[in-house]
């Protein structure tokens, strides 16, 4: 969620980007002040992992699992990518652009840089530049989307700027994987589930959301969020297990729809009045305009939620929170909302909780149950890096690619290469959380 163009957002203050981390167990907040990651274990605390004031207007933050690695954009050098290392605060590179960073999207592969017109795909580990995907549709949201899984390491980005077309690109084997025609309006939403099959999709009409396998383009679902007003969807994400999947808007309600096949039962012959007439009904609907038939076959929320507000720019996630499936909400009003959801019978979800995405404390509760946090890891590293001698010199500007590549890369801040192991599987990509 970034609202550095939202400056007007009632409520916002000092808060320009928030976000969930790959697997929702820490939240990122950027701000004028710099920016804090906090843990997402608890409902009734937020506990703040890390704060960092060093660096102002922080419009990105995107930390890589729970890492240390973190990268950051700020107001003050819109174009400049910095990949730190927040634990030690350090910073292992830098990389200037040639237009505004819109969105920076991580996983254990690859690193992705959405500018207005173009994307460039990094090699996490070295952070070295393979792939410029140039001359896309204008893309002013810096709509683009990461699958997290390693086997299926897709990007999905728009292909059109007047329809909604989906462009599918393996960032593994540097190549398009396929074009799928999603929506006849613009896309306003995309969200990959954490095996990298399955993709979400919402154009700016908002009232159809659709769920597509990867990389085959196969509409698997369809969902209808309304029918009353077309709305401007906020955010869509998956639930880890890809059971789930959450729509926020710019109303004041989240859908939250659960992919399920449902298995068809064989026809028996109705033996009552109502019996027949749904047997007419259905059997009608093969007889209606498409539209309206494709309204019959689309799926209904399986659960909601109310928020106390309408209007607010915000970022929805899916998370289990002490063995409890529950639904995050961060807004543009300053707030992370906490509801819990029943995955058996759905409805309408219950508010837990509210915290400040400052950081700064409600009136003190006692935590209910205790939960092992975020802890501090040791230094992320880059082994890669460190064997070629890629970040060692100081030179401001150590290493720079080829025209065609467009990305100007820094030296590493680090002067003691020793610190810079990469060996360690809990220093570098995959990244595990140590809980021992």
């Amino acid at each position: 969620m970034n609202l550095a163009s939202q400056s007007g957002e009632a409520g916002a203050g000092q808060l320009l980007f928030a976000n969930f981390n790959q697997d929702n167990t820490s939240l990122a907040v950027g701000s004028k002040s710099g920016y804090k990651f906090f843990s997402l274990s608890s409902v009734d605390k937020l506990e703040q992992i890390y704060e960092c004031t060093d660096t102002e207007d922080v419009c990105i933050v995107e930390r890589l699992f729970s890492s240390s690695l973190v990268a950051i954009v700020s107001l003050k050098a819109p174009r400049k990518l910095k990949v730190c290392h927040f634990k030690k605060g350090t910073e292992i590179c830098n990389y200037s652009y040639s237009n505004t960073i819109l969105a920076v999207k991580l996983n254990r592969q690859r690193l992705i840089v959405c500018l207005e017109e173009s994307l460039y795909i990094h090699n996490i580990r070295d952070m070295k530049v393979l792939h410029t995907i140039r001359e896309t549709p204008p893309n002013p949201a810096g709509l683009c989307s990461l699958s997290i899984n390693n086997d299926n390491c897709y990007l999905a980005y728009p292909g059109s700027a007047t329809i909604g077309e989906v462009q599918v690109f393996d960032t593994i084997n540097l190549r398009a994987a396929n074009m799928i025609p999603a929506h006849d309006s613009p896309l306003a939403a995309l969200a990959f589930d954490a095996s990298g099959t399955k993709l979400a999709t919402a154009s700016e009409k908002g009232t159809v959301i659709r769920v597509f396998s990867i990389p085959e383009g196969q509409k698997l679902f369809e969902f209808r969020r309304g029918v009353k007003r077309c709305v401007s969807i906020s955010s869509l994400a998956f639930s880890m297990d890809g059971m789930f999947l959450s729509a926020s808007s710019n109303t004041e309600t989240v859908h939250i729809f659960k992919l399920e096949t449902v298995k068809e039962k064989p026809q028996e012959e109705p033996t009552t009045w109502t019996g027949y007439f749904g047997k007419v009904l259905m059997v009608s609907t093969n007889y209606l305009p498409a539209q309206v038939t494709e309204m019959f076959n689309q799926g209904r929320a399986f659960a909601t939620v109310r928020l106390p507000f309408c209007g607010h720019k915000n970022i929805c996630a899916l998370a289990t929170i002490q063995k409890i499936p529950r639904l995050l909400v961060g807004a543009a009003d300053g707030y992370l909302y906490m509801y819990n959801l029943d995955p058996q019978e759905g409805g309408e979800c219950t508010l837990m909780k509210q915290h400040k995405l400052d950081g700064s404390m409600e009136p003190a509760n006692e935590i209910l149950e205790s939960a092992s946090h975020d802890r501090p890891l040791v230094a992320q590293t880059y082994s890669t890096a460190v064997t070629k001698g890629i970040f060692v010199n100081s030179s401001p500007m150590r290493h720079t690619y080829t025209e065609d590549l467009g990305a100007v890369g820094g030296a590493c801040l680090e002067d003691d290469t020793n610190a810079l192991r990469l060996e360690e599987d809990s220093e570098h990509p995959p990244m595990i959380l140590r809980t021992d």
